[in-house]
């Protein structure tokens, strides 16, 4: 079993190129499911309209970025259906919308609460270094505000010190949870235990993981420039490819 295994002896090495591969087998996943994973990723892009609509109408403007970065930090934990869906399809078996939602297994609980705590955070040091580099000069009026700041000689530095801190953030985020979501949904055992795996793949397997997030940050970047909509194929797309990667990378 995977649980008696020496933690180096479970995961795999990997070719650098080897994402396209994961990239490759997620689209057919998708394809496959067209109707679930769509959906999935409709309802996911809803959410992003509606939190965006929240902060600008209680005058949280500058939350929006940091929120749209937090989104890469808890989109593994949303495409938990998505790896169902992909675990049942390798198996032969299809999949309804019910059935998919039960990828929210009980031990992922855990791994949910670290991601939001990660979250949540990051969105707090963002109005911190908003209000270390702007709270000393008044603000203009909320429909001001942003050319405001592109004419401010602050703007470089509170860009280039948040995104080094969302940097941090988001690699110590995609290092937990590269592998360990999609594992917790095939296998019964401990949230740790999956952080653990989930840490040495990434580790044992540098380049391609590195060239693998690289990816997932350009396609849901993308994705969020025509105001989300992109995220409607792209969250399933890298959803699916995940498991794959899990697949690929960890030890049956």
């Amino acid at each position: 079993m995977l649980e008696e295994l020496p933690v180096r002896s479970r995961v795999r090495r990997v070719a650098s190129d080897r994402p396209w591969v994961w990239l490759t087998l997620g689209w057919r996943d998708m394809m496959a499911n067209r109707a679930i994973s769509l959906s999935i990723g409709a309802a996911l892009t809803l959410f992003g309209w509606i939190l965006s609509l929240l902060l600008f109408e209680t005058g949280a403007t500058w939350a929006i970025l940091p929120a749209t970065a937090g989104f890469f930090i808890l989109a593994p934990l949303l495409a938990a259906p998505l790896y169902e869906v992909s675990r049942r399809a390798e198996l032969g078996q299809a999949t309804t919308l019910h059935e998919a939602m039960q990828g929210f297994r009980p031990q992922i609980a855990m791994m949910g609460a670290m991601l939001l705590l990660i979250h949540l955070f990051w969105v707090r040091v963002a109005g911190l270094l908003f209000a270390l580099f702007f709270g000393g000069v008044a603000l203009p009026s909320l429909p001001a505000l942003p050319m405001a700041m592109l004419r401010s000689e602050m703007l470089v530095p509170f860009l280039v010190t948040g995104t080094g801190f969302g940097f941090l953030l988001a690699a110590a985020s995609f290092a937990i949870a590269a592998v360990s979501l999609p594992m917790l949904v095939d296998r019964d055992m401990s949230w740790l235990e999956a952080v653990t795996v989930s840490i040495q793949a990434v580790m044992e397997n540098r380049q391609a993981m590195a060239l693998w997030a690289g990816l997932i940050v350009l396609f849901t970047g993308l994705a969020l420039v025509p105001f989300f909509l992109g995220l409607v194929v792209v969250l399933p797309l890298i959803g699916h490819a995940t498991w794959h990667a899990y697949r690929d990378l960890v030890v049956r």
